[in-house]
């Protein structure tokens, strides 16, 4: 690990002018930065980042500077310690890197237009402005933008306009804030306003190449999660407005920039009268997450990166707090079950993971930590069992305590269980430390020995793991009485179980609701007595156990054909979450067929019998009406029909493209990249491919964007996935911020597989270049992982990929993925035969 002092330890900012003179033409920035502060040393450190430095004074006396560049900083001799003033002259490119100051491009009736926008998280501030790059180091900031104006474009940042002179749009002061939150647009733009009941104005900002009501569903949303937040934090918005901005060109899904979030656009602008039920889920999702951030990571920041989990951990769990509260016929708890709580389990139970809290210095290690699974997904599931074990009572109160101790400053892991812990009464810190200092998480299994219900935990692992004898307090959530709140010990005895069992007239079950942080192995006794009251568990306790299961085959705790036996018992439900894990378990058996075999034809089979009566009863038409659970089903039992090449299914599916062929962004949103990806895997030529290929590039709907990339990936024709592989570096047919789908998409082609791996191996050094600056970088190496499962892709994965772990911020992810593809290689290779005979034995 890098050792870094950290700037904030020399010279504490106070206040913030930023002049910034940007010509779109010229591709060209002009600046000055002046800093009042406080000098705790006569060198001080200031972050900077391809800026070339003009001109530096200090108390206006111009002073002589030394590079830092492992620092990515400037360093500034001062007269003496205690108030000082810094201004900094420069200049500095405006760059397609998605990082700092960029453009993104964008057509209008087949004009290519462009905005300017800003994405400084992690440490990308310092490519726009010098400044003290450190979430610590908070101060105040006057802005001040000229730029090459238009007649009619807007200009918007986090605090209002004040005025205009001479071409240069001045800003009000911030409030005192952190350098990675501050973001700025300027453009063409349109937006819609509304303003919410305590009177924060809320506005939704995009490009002209949307229509208006596009901007509707997000304004909606953004204004109820403002109004929810205030009332559950206790604590007003802090600031005049918040602005919402899709913007076309953005690596990341959304950023929280206060007052100002950005967005890709696939995140905020919709269409209301043809979106799928899950992308309204999802886009609010996002938005609600977003602006949970404006309390918890812009009012209170974390102090540093290793507490980057406050921030995203708690941004998790509130999106899906406030949504169910403002659309609790959503049911979008479910969405968490189906989501988060499967990938944090995968990823979590691989050895050398990454704890929520990891120590870091090094600016590429900082942007590696972003880890959706751990700390996102796993993050949000620890607090998800802090809401359980302490209620929202004392949750509420126990944030207001923490906002009002830090609003305006920053916090640790430590002051957040200590205003909780207070207003709950309880030591939740000792409870918490187990989940957030430690990698992994426990097995329970639950045994009857020797007559004596047992339960112990263990950690548990997908592949090889060194088992460090670590211990969690879990939360036990049983169905019975008897059994404690927490888990705190490696083993506890419940009783005999024959009295307990009669005592509780019910099947003895754990972590009931799914909120732990583990999964659950029951032994013989215990699961057959669940299975054989199947029908009385809940659609999450069904989901659970399929889960559970599904992740103990694959830690080789049982065996893979034992689970697929199981999965005939659950196909008529008519419940979303049960057919997210059905299909998931199903979906995994892929990996143990070869393309074209019997093996596969046998598999398809079954995928039929799963799917045949659900898709006679859903249809491939969405119906005026029907449940949220049939909506959100559907999907799943077209694609395993689709799958199991159903002659009846193929042909409906054809049949609706050849109806809608001159208007397929019109087909149904939900079921129309089925339609499309059958067309183009059965039926497609090379008049069709180009069709869609068209479309891909002349739409403006994200959501049929990503129809369109889908469908194209799943080509057989290898001169097809010749010209895909051609566009990927085009960036005016895919986007860098698209190219991983693109990628992802033909790699898990059978047909297209080599062609997309050496094209990735060929082509690493313009990719690295292209998008290697940003925190999305490391999942292409985390994608091509997920797909690969035999000895020979593995060796090969480690020949391209083990040279490149001393990079920095890849090290990490390329060392997991190897234990990923290496711990499902051998599963295919030793379950593969006993796999296929429990399928043929079902399909008989």
């Amino acid at each position: 690990m890098t050792e870094s002092t950290h700037l904030y330890d020399l010279f504490h900012p106070a206040h913030y002018d930023i002049y910034l003179d940007i010509n779109r033409e010229t591709k060209q920035i002009s600046g000055k930065t002046t800093i009042t502060g406080d000098a705790l040393a006569t060198t001080i450190g200031i972050h900077q980042k391809f800026l070339k430095i003009q001109q530096v004074t200090v108390d206006g006396k111009a002073v002589t500077v030394t590079d830092d560049p492992a620092a990515e900083a400037i360093r500034i001799p001062v007269p003496q310690t205690g108030n000082v003033t810094l201004a900094i002259d420069y200049t500095a490119p405006l760059t397609d890197s998605m990082m700092g100051i960029y453009p993104s491009y964008y057509d209008v009736n087949g004009e290519q237009k462009q905005i300017i926008g800003t994405q400084f998280e992690t440490t990308a501030a310092r490519q726009a402005f010098p400044s003290i790059d450190e979430p610590e180091a908070k101060a105040t900031f006057d802005l001040a933008i000229k730029f090459d104006e238009q007649p009619g474009e807007t200009v918007i940042s986090n605090m209002p306009e004040t005025k205009v002179e001479a071409g240069v749009h001045y800003f009000d002061t911030t409030v005192k804030m952190s350098t990675y939150l501050i973001a700025f647009a300027f453009g063409d733009l349109q937006s819609k306003m509304t303003t919410t009941k305590s009177g924060v104005q809320v506005g939704v900002f995009a490009t002209k190449a949307h229509q208006a009501n596009e901007l509707d569903f997000a304004l909606d949303i953004a204004k109820r999660s403002i109004e929810f937040y205030e009332d559950f934090y206790q604590t007003p918005y802090p600031l005049p407005h918040s602005w919402q901005l899709a913007l076309p060109d953005f690596s990341a899904g959304a950023m929280e920039n206060w007052g100002l979030v950005t967005y890709r656009e696939a995140y905020l602008v919709l269409d209301p009268d043809n979106t799928s039920f899950e992308t309204k889920q999802r886009v609010a999702t996002v938005i609600a997450h977003e602006l949970a951030h404006q309390w918890f990571g812009d009012l209170v920041t974390m102090k540093w990166w290793d507490d980057l989990w406050l921030n995203e951990s708690f941004a998790n769990m509130m999106e899906y707090v406030a949504i169910d509260a403002i659309e609790p016929d959503w049911h979008i708890w479910e969405v968490f079950q189906t989501t988060e709580a499967p990938m944090a389990l995968q990823r979590d139970a691989t050895d050398g993971v990454q704890s929520v809290h990891v120590q870091v210095e090094d600016p590429a290690e900082i942007d590696a930590l972003f880890d959706s699974a751990i700390v996102y997904a796993k993050g949000a599931r620890m607090l998800v069992m802090v809401r359980a074990l302490i209620g929202d009572d004392a949750l509420r109160t126990g944030l207001k305590a923490y906002f009002d101790a830090h609003k305006f400053g920053n916090a640790t892991g430590a002051d957040l269980w200590s205003a909780l812990g207070t207003a709950a009464n309880m030591d939740l810190k000792s409870v918490m430390n187990s989940w957030l200092e430690q990698p992994g998480y426990p097995v329970l299994t639950a045994a009857v020995v020797d007559g004596q219900l047992t339960v112990t935990q263990q950690q548990f692992f997908i592949g090889d793991g060194t088992d460090a004898k670590r211990q969690w307090q879990v939360p036990l959530s049983s169905n019975y009485a008897e059994v404690p709140e927490l888990l705190t010990a490696p083993q506890v005895t419940l009783g005999t179980y024959a009295d307990l069992r009669q005592a509780n007239g019910q099947p003895f079950r754990l972590n009931v609701g799914n909120n732990s942080h583990a999964i659950v192995k029951y032994d013989d006794t215990l699961l057959a007595d669940i299975l054989d009251h199947i029908t009385e568990l809940t659609a999450i306790d069904q989901l659970q156990l399929l889960q559970d299961q599904r992740l103990l085959a694959e830690g080789r705790q049982i065996s893979y054909a034992d689970v697929v036996a199981l999965l005939p018992r659950f196909a008529a439900s008519e419940a979303t979450v049960v057919n997210d894990a059905l299909y998931q378990v199903a979906g995994n058996l892929k990996k143990f067929v070869t393309p074209d075999s019997d093996a596969e034809k046998q598999l398809q089979q079954f995928f039929d019998r799963l799917s045949a009566a659900q898709v006679d009863r859903l249809g491939w038409t969405p119906k005026a009406g029907e449940s949220n659970d049939d909506q959100l089903t559907r999907p799943y039992v077209l694609s395993a029909a689709l799958y199991a090449k159903n002659a009846q299914s193929v042909a409906a599916a054809h049949e609706l493209f050849t109806a809608n062929r001159d208007n397929l962004a019109g087909l149904p949103a939900a079921t129309r990249y089925y339609v499309l990806a059958n067309e183009v895997t059965n039926f497609s030529d090379a008049t069709v491919f180009d069709q869609l290929l068209t479309d891909y590039r002349q739409a403006t709907d994200a959501s049929y964007k990503a129809d369109l990339c889908a469908a194209l990936t799943t080509t057989p024709d290898a001169k097809l996935i010749a010209k895909l592989i051609a566009v990927f570096e085009d960036a005016a047919t895919v986007k860098p911020q698209d190219l991983r789908a693109w990628y992802r998409g033909v790699l898990a082609n059978a047909k297209g597989q080599q062609a997309a791996w050496d094209w990735i191996r060929q082509d690493w050094a313009w990719l690295e270049a292209t998008v290697g600056g940003d925190m999305e970088f490391t999942t292409f190496i985390t994608v091509t992982a997920a797909i690969f499962h035999t000895p020979e892709r593995l060796a090969e994965f480690k020949e391209f990929f083990e040279p490149k772990i001393p990079t920095p911020g890849l090290g990490r992810e390329i060392k997991m993925d190897t234990k990923v593809i290496a711990s499902r290689v051998a599963l295919v290779e030793d379950e593969k035969a006993a796999v296929n005979a429990a399928v043929a034995q079902v399909v008989q």
